[in-house]
């Protein structure tokens, strides 16, 4: 009997840690690297708190691990007078300035970080330029120690930090060096580094800690799990999960790390999908990430597919939701609107307060509350809604998930491939034809409505003529592909002439409505960019 009470008190004591009151329901804006921050109305924590949002994580390079002064290590790190201490100090002055814009609304603080990251003099000085990466190491594991004391030290309101391992960026940060060594290595890299970090943040600062399981641990079941087993659960430790197992892609499998372990969850959902416009034209995914994208529909009975069977079948590791409500990859397109995006957010993290709710019931709240809709207006907007998913899988992607990823992305449009089946290709080819009419029948839809405003009317009307006409260059674009791997001669002329026609039509969009995003370039430099490999082909036929 006493073993049994043992256990039972075991598996409460577990139980309790790993059980959350009230969930996180975070939000990022997502800045690109190198460039001026985005202006958007996400970046006020007064507009996030009323859409629903209980904390704020900073980006990178708002990120108090660029502004401490390592003056209780070392004054001659950041010596005063030097640039690189002005540097740090002035980023201090910044950061502290958006805290205490969080503080008044009362609303939690956490920033998320690269690790591992030093300033440059420190690791010249300490001659740790071949180990500075490495969590095992006895002066670097000194040195995040003291880094995470600075941090916490001259940021008192900082209720957490994020951190992620996954990739390093220092556009933005001229006087740091950072990096990890072996990233993926769950018992030299993951596992160490976790423990440093939830002995100082967790148990002796009583802070929260997120850990960013992505390019790491987050598409490797296997090593979740290996992770999970040796790092013991904590009430301020969360591990954070992107929905879709890798990266944003409509038909990556839904993560099957989420669930498992015995770790609480934060599920992170980007809202402007770098990979499908970023916010550029309606594009609803929230109602795929609550409920599951059609895509996942096949999988079998029990697995995981949505964030709705998460929270229903293992509820004590459900943590919340961390909307990027702008942001993700690269350059453009820029939008001047953010109303797509803000659907996406404000579902979210309404769900994340009540999962309990349908995502529709969420929804017509929004069409009705937010944007003022009456009557059949508010079906009409939800279908709207709905078909964009439909017409964004079809058209930039395939259902049967046998089309490249990055073929597009940001503003550039890349050569896809010609798949080699003779039926999987004829129904890519197919579905490039049926997201048309669906952009199609979406513009028809937001004609028809009776918006609040002239500039919702616009800005609705106008975004999608975005999605139609930047879906008719995908539809080219892919056709074409098709007739050269065909050597169609015939058919490479006629989709020459129709690719043409499109980005025509595409490039009139900002003066018909002003309000559009900043259009995609046949100029991006990506891999294969698809604009040259069709001049390539105008040569050919000459």
């Amino acid at each position: 009997m006493v073993v049994f009470a043992f256990v039972a008190l075991f598996w409460a004591d577990l139980e309790a840690q790993n059980s959350i009151s009230d969930p996180l329901v975070l939000d990022m804006v997502h800045h690109n690297p190198g460039e001026a921050p985005y202006k958007s109305a996400y970046n006020n924590p007064a507009v996030i708190k009323e859409m629903g949002y209980n904390g704020k994580v900073y980006f990178l390079f708002e990120s108090p691990a660029l502004a401490i002064n390592w003056e209780s290590v070392d004054p001659d790190i950041l010596p005063l007078g030097s640039d690189d201490r002005k540097w740090v100090d002035d980023k201090a002055a910044q950061i502290r300035k958006m805290h205490a814009a969080c503080k008044e609304q009362g609303i939690a603080i956490y920033a998320m970080s690269d690790l591992i990251l030093f300033p440059k003099r420190l690791i010249k000085k300490y001659h740790i330029e071949k180990s500075f990466n490495d969590p095992n190491d006895s002066l670097t594991k000194k040195f995040i120690k003291a880094q995470i004391n600075e941090v916490f030290d001259q940021f008192p309101d900082l209720d957490g930090l994020v951190v992620r391992i996954g990739e390093t960026y220092l556009q933005d940060a001229p006087y740091h060096q950072g990096g990890i060594k072996n990233k993926t290595d769950a018992q030299g890299t993951i596992i160490p580094l976790i423990q440093i970090l939830r002995d100082e943040i967790c148990v002796k600062r009583n802070k929260q800690l997120i850990f960013r399981t992505w390019r790491a641990f987050d598409d490797n079941a296997s090593r979740y799990q290996e992770v999970s087993d040796a790092v013991e659960p904590h009430p301020n430790l969360v591990f954070s999960i992107k929905h879709n197992e890798g990266d944003f892609f409509r038909t990556k499998p839904f993560s099957r790390c989420i669930g498992m372990g015995r770790h609480r969850q934060i599920i992170e959902v980007q809202c402007a999908r770098e990979y499908e416009g970023k916010g550029a034209y309606p594009n609803y995914v929230a109602n795929g990430v609550i409920e599951g994208f059609e895509e996942h529909a096949g999988m079998s009975k029990g697995e995981i597919h949505s964030l709705r069977s998460f929270y229903e079948k293992t509820p004590n590791l459900f943590a919340g939701v961390w909307t990027w409500s702008r942001g993700g990859g690269w350059a453009g397109p820029y939008i001047k609107n953010e109303m797509w995006c803000d659907l996406n957010a404000w579902v979210m993290a309404q769900w994340a307060l009540d999962p309990s709710k349908s995502e529709e019931s969420i929804f017509n709240r929004y069409a009705t509350d937010r944007l003022k809709l009456k009557g059949q207006d508010v079906a009409k907007f939800r279908k709207l809604c709905l078909l964009s998913a439909d017409a964004v899988l079809r058209g930039r992607y395939s259902d049967r998930g046998n089309i490249q990823y990055l073929w597009t992305r940001d503003q550039g449009i890349g050569w896809p491939i010609t798949l080699k089946d003779a039926a999987s290709q004829k129904r890519n080819l197919q579905q490039k034809d049926e997201a048309i009419a669906i952009w199609q029948e979406i513009v028809e839809l937001a004609q028809s409505m009776e918006w609040t405003d002239k500039q919702t009317r616009d800005h609705a009307i106008g975004s999608a003529n975005y999605g139609l006409r930047l879906y008719e260059i995908y539809r080219s674009v892919i056709y074409l592909a098709d007739a050269e791997a065909n050597n169609d001669a015939e058919g490479m002329k006629q989709w020459i002439k129709t690719y043409d026609a499109a980005w025509a039509n595409y490039k009139k969009l900002p003066a018909q409505y002003p309000s559009v995003a900043s259009l995609y370039t046949q100029e991006y430099k990506m891999k294969n960019n698809a604009d040259k490999n069709v001049n390539r082909l105008r040569s050919l036929l000459k």
